[in-house]
């Protein structure tokens, strides 16, 4: 069976990294005789659908170049909640690609609980991907109140000499 990974990592900073993902699906690959057709990795936020390597996983699977779509857990695939996960694995099934989480071995039952437990992760990644945002929030006000200046430096425009070098 020809067997996709799909990591991904919220930031492309090199604060973050796929390699312990990427380590344990391989490894997971190996005993159940799946050959890897390709690994797709994205350094972006999972709360839109317009990540590069996600966009080209799924246009591969819609060519049907893999079996099966690896993943170490759903919210991996996407943070947009419970319909458009919904949406991506039934896009997936639709295209013949099973779907399989590394650490979330229940998603594998199947006809309507598999539906109902993989909306439920999706509903809890949604719900986490929210959680950071109020966190970050409260960092970055934290911060301004302590009097650090959050975000690009100013920029001091001469406005009058721009405007001489216009004319």
């Amino acid at each position: 069976m020809r067997a996709a990974i799909y990591a991904r990592v919220s930031k492309d900073d090199g604060s973050q990294t796929t390699e312990n993902q990427l380590l344990e699906l391989r490894r997971f690959a190996q005993p159940q005789k799946w050959t890897i057709h390709r690994e797709y990795i994205d350094h972006a936020s999972g709360a839109k659908g317009d990540r590069d390597e996600f966009q080209v996983m799924l246009k591969d699977a819609s060519k049907r170049r893999f079996d099966v779509l690896l993943l170490w857990a759903s919210d991996r695939l996407t943070r947009e909640g419970a319909y458009e996960t919904m949406h991506y694995l039934k896009t997936l099934d639709g295209y013949g690609v099973r779907f399989r989480s590394y650490t979330e071995s229940f998603l594998d039952a199947t006809g309507p609980v598999r539906d109902l437990l993989i909306a439920i992760a999706g509903w809890l990644a949604q719900q986490e991907r929210e959680k950071i945002r109020i966190r970050t929030l409260a960092g970055q006000a934290r911060a301004r109140a302590q009097g650090k200046v959050i975000g690009r430096p100013r920029v001091a425009v001469d406005v009058p000499r721009l405007a001489s070098l216009r004319a």
